[in-house]
């Protein structure tokens, strides 16, 4: 991601930045990351939208691009829903990622998890601890919205 390596590289020639030690490194660098925790949800939801209502709808005529859009994705809201809200949080903590990526330029790359590293580093303990019960805190109050719009979303029978 760097501007000697050929993702990075590629961009400079471009026209853009290089992602190395940027926000928009950190938002890429983290999406990979956090990729098996949006698959897993997905991939269940998409399992469990298939069946006999796709076979009515293919009876009636609709293309495989109709039965997606106007079924699937609609039967699917609730995996994306989980892997969305699974996915901020997982990387909401993240520290590997996000300094090696982004580094700890105060203002720019600096995140609420390296700001606890920072607390922790400098002996101010009650900074750290504050910090990380509000991020506990905060992911707590997202799982929580999820499994109660998850059980809001109930899924439509039509068989």
């Amino acid at each position: 991601m760097g501007p000697n390596g050929w993702i990075g590289g590629s961009l400079e020639a471009l026209g853009f930045n290089h992602l190395a030690f940027s926000f928009s490194g950190l938002v890429v660098g983290s999406m990979i990351y956090s990729l098996p925790f949006v698959m897993q949800p997905l991939l269940s939801s998409f399992q469990s939208a298939t069946g006999g209502i796709l076979d009515v709808a293919a009876t009636l005529r609709a293309s495989p691009m109709d039965r997606f859009f106007n079924i699937v994705l609609p039967l699917s809201r609730r995996g994306f829903l989980t892997a969305g809200v699974l996915s901020f949080a997982h990387s909401l903590g993240e520290f590997g990622i996000i300094i090696m990526i982004g580094g700890n330029i105060p203002g720019q790359t600096q995140v609420a998890s390296i700001a606890i590293y920072n607390h922790v580093e400098s002996m101010n303990y009650d900074a750290a601890h504050t910090l990380a019960a509000i991020l506990v805190s905060l992911s707590f109050v997202l799982l929580l919205a999820t499994y109660t719009m998850n059980k809001k979303f109930k899924p439509v029978s039509f068989i």
